[in-house]
This record gives C-alpha cells, sequence and structure tokens, in this order.
C-alpha cells in the first residue's frame, strides 16, 4: 500500500499573532517577521522532493507556501478548504476582549467543546474537522506515494 506523505506547515507571523488577535478567516499579511520565518522553511526544504505544495488561499499562508514554492521552481494550488477554522463573532477579537465580552462562549472554546460553534458563521471543531479531514483524504489520494 502506497501512502502519501504530508509537510503540514504553519503560515508564518502576522502582527494580529503578536497581539493576540483571532484571525480565523480574515486575510490578514505577513509582517517582517513572518516573512523572514517563510524563507527559513523555505531553505530548510529546498533539498526535500516535493510533488506538489497546496495552501489555503489566505495570504499569510499562501505566501509562506510561494516561499517554498519559489526554492522548488513549483506552483502553489489554493484550497479553500484548508483556511483556518471560522471563528465567528470572535474574528478580529484579542483573547482578553473575548473573555470580557462573550465569558460563556469563552469557556466553551476554551474547554474545546467539540460541538459548539461560535456566533455568527463559526465553525464547530466537528464542521473543522470534517472539512480540513475531506480535503486532505483528497489530495493525499491524488499522489500516493509522493510528498505534497
Amino acid at each position: 500500500m502506497q501512502s502519501t506523505r504530508i509537510l503540514a506547515i504553519r503560515h508564518g507571523e502576522t502582527d494580529w499573532n503578536v497581539n493576540n488577535r483571532i484571525q480565523g478567516q480574515i486575510d490578514i499579511d505577513l509582517n517582517t517577521n513572518g516573512l523572514w520565518q517563510a524563507q527559513q522553511v523555505a531553505d530548510a526544504l529546498a533539498q526535500d522532493t516535493l510533488h506538489a505544495i497546496y495552501a489555503s488561499d489566505l495570504q499569510r499562508a499562501l505566501v509562506t507556501a510561494q516561499h517554498i514554492a519559489r526554492a522548488h521552481q513549483m506552483q502553489v494550488s489554493k484550497q479553500i478548504p484548508l483556511r483556518e477554522r471560522h471563528y465567528g463573532l470572535f474574528e478580529g477579537l484579542t483573547w482578553t476582549q473575548i473573555q470580557e465580552e462573550h465569558p460563556e462562549d469563552a469557556a466553551f472554546w476554551r474547554d474545546r467543546v467539540p460541538h459548539w460553534t461560535p456566533k455568527q458563521g463559526g465553525e464547530s471543531l466537528e464542521m473543522l474537522h470534517q472539512r480540513v479531514k475531506q480535503a486532505i483524504d483528497q489530495l493525499a489520494s491524488q499522489h500516493l506515494g509522493q510528498q505534497i
């Protein structure tokens, strides 16, 4: 049985990461340190064999992946299902703001309640798992015996 090796890489740093602000699916660019981090991971993987490169369409993930792709003279395939969890009304807020303004929801989030869904279009952990698993399964089946 052939398997697919998947290198899962988190995006570089953004100003919102530094400020403990929830990004979710808000499209925030990498900061200077994040761009440096993206280049560092690209350099670290430069000698690895990659058969395809996939990333969320959000800039922080896409730009990180593009650094890796340049080192391999490849293109990045944008995959919306690989986006970060949608945090609904939490997006744009800091953890402190969430605790102060939405203490009950903050408790559900902190306790990682699988079926709890953030208000205003958020995703539960179960919904996130389903979305990402389906995307990963599909990509893996397209690259049996390869590294992506």
